[in-house]
């Protein structure tokens, strides 16, 4: 017995405790203000003096002036300072709240804000699925971040689990120091965290950055970059696959497939990585690094394993270091080093002797230049370039100056060669028409007649050499100090003296294109960039599950449903109807729209405040010229039960008709009403056959004495 009675009490508690846990998932009224029922099982409550209506519902509570508590459906519509709260992490507040306790998604409109602990969200509308931890809006809302700024866009969907955004269309994120422009935009409001997406730009005074992928860090203002990135610093332009930019360091580095184009002096350089350093004005750039100076009718390719460019745009230097090689259609050249003004239009071709190393290019070769048939070297080479006109003016050739050329004709297999210890040499069109060899000159000389016969080989010194050059081929050689020489034939000048000392002719390395300045290169192993994942296109807000969600609520008008905000009552309004659409009038809040017909009646836009203490209303009032005036508006609706209602206030008496937009104009019902000095919700109801013309609601019988006061215009169907 005591065992039955045991058990009989056990379950008796159980029973009760899961009466408690069912009730507790319906939404509980905890203060109710004014309260009113219908036969419906449908409750009206209006706040009183001390404190606003309170819901609670798993783990929210809601406040509001005034709610209309669907009991069947669970479901309830708040209006008049509405707020949610959940936890102490969300905080929204608006003019109109839907709320179901069955699927847990709320609808909010009007003047919508949602707080969490590091951003605000302001927009008209938005859906709150609370199953799901997700908020949604698709009329454009604002999202502001102390320390990263503000965010809009026409879509956004917030994470509430992740504290995550996702913005969709015409996004902006707005900063005191630059601006983002994007397609996607997700945003992490804990870390200031921002994935991009789609053609994305990043807009400062300082510099432009393009993507199509990429990350900022709002915190901190770096950010990495791939996918057609691109930064513009004033009037430098850095591309490549990948990049990496601190703002705060005036600093971008890049990797793979970079281009680096200086727009003033029109020069570029490519190469695999690069460092750039805004206010140093200065550019690194290495693997396969290569410099263009573009110039009218040829440019000047320059590469070395490592080039720096420096200095401001009106006066650059280019320097590349170890293995340089330089092309052009007419010249080219290898050295260690290259130094090179742009504004002088000096380029110093130098070897740097590095002590401690076997590269026998370092310590042995010397710099080298290749115009047309001719080689020369020296100790170190200068060219001389003219900046304006953008062509060679000169060059010299300094300690150990040697110039050689093959003769090519007939069968010959010897070198015409000229030495001394300096070489001047001019350009004319970029082209080299004199030359002087100036202190100890030698040459030796294949010296031919008219028709090209070898007369024989010419050795000779002295204080120096002038060679004229005309159409790429010496014509004529003065030797000016002559100290000695002869020519002699060809059998009798011995083989072992057709070479002066330090010969070495050098053809092989000259580069004759641009590919040619990778010869002999290892292949080039770029780096795998991994870069940012593939944008995730946002899964449908009302998809099945949420639609099945809604189905089970039996309260499809939640979603559908268009209504306005914000509303307050002088005294209950009698509940005789359910409404089952939405506001179907058009531009509800501008009575001066064309879709409002109006007939001797003018507008003026007042600044009086609406019932919601927020809107600006309108007055109607006659121009005086007709018997009697109306406002009215026509809708698509063709059949079916209506109730138009509107909140008026003023003087004189009117009349709120139904009738037929067309035709003869049917009056279906009507409504009249006096007028007062206080804001009231007026209605009337009707029915309408189907007749082929569309119903229209008016405001008639305006007379010159009557003055009136218009808000909230608002067409429904309904069900009695």
């Amino acid at each position: 017995m005591k065992r039955f009675t045991y058990v009989l009490l056990l379950t008796i508690c159980c029973s009760f405790i899961y009466q408690i846990n069912a009730q507790q998932k319906r939404i509980y009224i905890k203060y109710s203000g004014f309260a009113k029922s219908s036969d419906n099982g449908v409750q009206e409550f209006i706040r009183d003096d001390t404190q606003q209506i309170h819901f609670i519902h798993e783990g929210i509570d809601m406040y509001c002036d005034k709610a209309i508590y669907y009991q069947t459906e669970d479901f309830v519509e708040a209006y008049g300072n509405v707020s949610m709260k959940q936890g102490d992490t969300i905080n929204m507040t608006s003019k109109y709240v839907e709320y179901s306790g069955i699927t847990q998604l709320a609808f909010a409109r009007g003047n919508v804000v949602l707080r969490e602990p590091q951003s605000t969200l302001t927009t008209d509308t938005l859906w709150m699925d609370r199953a799901k931890q997700q908020a949604f809006y698709k009329s454009k809302g604002k999202v502001v971040r102390d320390s990263s700024g503000t965010i809009t866009s026409q879509i956004g969907r917030y994470y509430m689990d992740r504290s995550k955004y996702q913005f969709v269309k015409d996004v902006k994120l707005v900063n005191p120091e630059y601006t983002i422009d994007t397609n996607q935009l997700d945003f992490y409001t804990e870390t200031g965290h921002a994935y991009l997406f789609g053609p994305s730009t990043i807009v400062s005074e300082t510099s432009t950055i393009y993507c199509e992928r990429g990350f900022y860090n709002t915190n901190d203002d770096t950010g990495y970059f791939v996918k057609k990135s691109k930064i513009n610093y004033d009037n430098r332009i850095v591309e490549g696959d990948s990049m990496y930019f601190d703002r705060n360091r005036s600093f971008a580095s890049a990797t793979n497939n970079i281009k680096v184009t200086d727009t003033i002096n029109r020069s570029i350089i490519t190469g695999h990585y690069a460092e750039v350093f805004r206010e140093k004005d200065s550019v690194y750039i290495t693997k396969r690094a290569l410099a263009i100076t573009v110039q009218e009718n040829d440019s000047l390719y320059i590469h070395g394993d490592k080039l720096m460019i420096t200095g401001k745009p009106e006066h650059r230097i280019t320097r590349a270091y170890y293995g340089v090689k330089l092309y052009k259609s007419d010249l080219a050249g290898k050295c260690d080093s290259i130094h090179a003004d742009h504004k002088t239009g000096l380029t110093q071709l130098i070897n740097i002797e590095r002590f401690g190393t076997s590269d026998p290019f370092s310590t042995k070769r010397k710099p080298i230049l290749w115009n047309l048939g001719n080689q020369m070297t020296g100790d170190s080479i200068h060219l001389i370039s003219n900046v304006e006109k953008e062509q060679l003016d000169s060059l010299k050739v300094f300690n150990n100056a040697f110039l050689i050329s093959k003769d090519t004709i007939g069968d010959s297999d010897g070198f015409n060669q000229i030495k001394g210890q300096r070489l001047i040499g001019l350009f004319r069109d970029n082209e080299l028409y004199n030359v002087d060899i100036i202190k100890n000159a030698e040459k030796i000389y294949y010296s031919r007649n008219d028709d090209n016969e070898l007369v024989g080989i010419n050795k000779s010194k002295s204080g120096s050499i002038n060679i004229q050059i005309e159409d790429n081929t010496i014509t004529i050689i003065s030797l000016l100090k002559q100290i000695d020489g002869d020519i002699f034939p060809e059998s009798e000048f011995p083989k072992n003296a057709r070479q002066f000392r330090g010969f070495d002719w050098r053809d092989e390395e000259r580069p004759k294109s641009v590919e040619d300045l990778f010869r002999g290169e290892p292949p080039l192993k770029l780096p795998v960039i991994k870069g940012l994942d593939e944008y995730v296109p946002q899964a449908e807000f009302f998809d099945d599950e949420l639609m099945a969600r809604m189905e089970l609520s039996k309260k499809k008008v939640f979603i559908e449903k268009y209504s306005k905000e914000n509303q307050t009552f002088e005294k209950p309004t009698k509940i005789k109807t359910r409404e089952i659409s939405k506001n179907l009038l058009k531009e509800i809040d501008n009575f001066k729209h064309k879709v409002w017909q109006k007939y001797d009646v003018k507008l003026i836009q007042t600044q009086i405040k609406a019932p919601d203490n927020i809107s600006v209303d309108y007055l109607i009032k006659r121009k005086g010229e007709r018997d009697f005036g109306y406002i009215g508006q026509n809708t698509n609706e063709i059949e079916g039960n209506y109730k138009f209602t509107v909140w008026l206030k003023g003087k004189g008496s009117v009349l709120i008709n139904l009738q037929e937009g067309a035709g003869d104009y049917t009056r279906y019902n009507f409504t009249s009403v006096k007028l007062s000095n206080t804001w009231q919700e007026y209605a009337v109801e009707g029915k309408k056959d189907s007749d082929n013309n569309p119903l229209r609601i008016t405001i008639s019988n305006i007379d010159n004495n009557e003055e009136i006061y218009i808000w909230e215009p608002k067409l429904v169907k309904i069900k009695q």
